[in-house]
């Protein structure tokens, strides 16, 4: 059986000690996924059971929960609002108090709301903040307090293309993904050797709600929530840091960073792309925005 031994889990699961290619295998993983109940968090959930891993999904609506996942037995469902974090850490040791140690933390949870910055009202600016950042940073630092003692495990947070390029009408967004990317990146350096891996998922528009009304630009292709969940379940199987959705976007930032300020923003203008959120119908938009931050306009009038 290799190098490492195999332990018996709780649910009949075969687990394996570090050292025998424990991180490519997704057959028997825990893993935790905030916003889980829609889009990429709901796709990702079902690529995830489908390959074999015990699944604990946490969304501020848990009723929109897919009916495949609701009834599987290696799925539980919790409600959670991440921006309360000592609820965001009870969550984390129900799923451990339901399906044993966690291997996997994604936090995926987030929100889009555009707009000038002139009009944004702060209330909203730190809604943004508070699920899109501070989330994720308390997600995975709960994540690492968990992994670092026994060795081993997976933290993937989702962030966005919007973390490599500034677009207009998406100015705190944009910050928050940058945020999340730089985080990332400072946190796998911390875990350098400790067994425990980082991922940080950069979408192009991914076909959701949340992408609702957005413009279009011949330079950005959009992809589907399964794309992204498939590239999730990828990077578990064959562990790097960064996860372009679609892959040939790591040639497009790679080749912008190259070239000069003012040719990389000519290029942005030239193919349409500086418009994809700052040209969103509002209107159109009006139902996500509603539901994902109506409570904080409504404070801030």
């Amino acid at each position: 059986m290799g190098q490492g031994s195999v332990l018996r889990g709780r649910f009949g699961r075969t687990r394996r000690r570090a050292g025998d290619g424990e991180r490519r295998c997704v057959e028997g993983k825990v893993v935790t996924i905030t916003g889980g109940a829609r889009g990429i968090g709901a796709r990702t959930a079902e690529a995830l059971v489908e390959a074999g891993a015990a699944v604990a999904v946490a969304d501020l609506d848990v009723s929109v929960l897919p009916d495949r996942l609701r009834d599987h037995p290696r799925v539980r469902a919790w409600e959670l609002d991440v921006t309360d974090t000592a609820a965001y850490t009870r969550f984390l040791d129900a799923a451990e108090d339901t399906f044993g140690p966690l291997d996997v933390v994604i936090n995926n949870a987030g929100i889009m709301p555009l707009g000038r910055i002139d009009d944004e009202p702060d209330e909203v600016t730190a809604k943004q903040l508070a699920i899109n950042l501070h989330a994720v940073i308390h997600g995975s630092r709960e994540a690492v307090r968990r992994m670092r003692p026994r060795g081993r495990g997976h933290i993937v947070n989702v962030a966005s293309e919007a973390g490599k390029i500034g677009f207009e009408g998406a100015a705190t967004y944009c910050a928050t993904k940058h945020g999340v990317v730089g985080f990332s990146d400072a946190l796998r350096a911390e875990l350098h050797r400790s067994g425990v891996n980082v991922s940080v998922v950069m979408p192009s528009v991914v076909k959701t709600e949340l992408a609702t009304g957005l413009g279009e630009s011949r330079a950005i292709r959009p992809v589907t929530p399964e794309d992204v969940a498939a590239a999730i379940v990828a990077t578990l199987r064959a562990p790097k840091f960064d996860v372009y959705v679609p892959g040939d976007l790591v040639v497009a930032n790679t080749l912008g960073a190259l070239l000069p300020r003012a040719l990389s923003d000519a290029l942005l203008r030239a193919t349409g792309a500086h418009r994809v959120l700052g040209g969103a119908d509002h209107t159109a938009r009006k139902e996500y925005e509603a539901r994902a931050v109506g409570s904080a306009r409504d404070a801030a009038h």
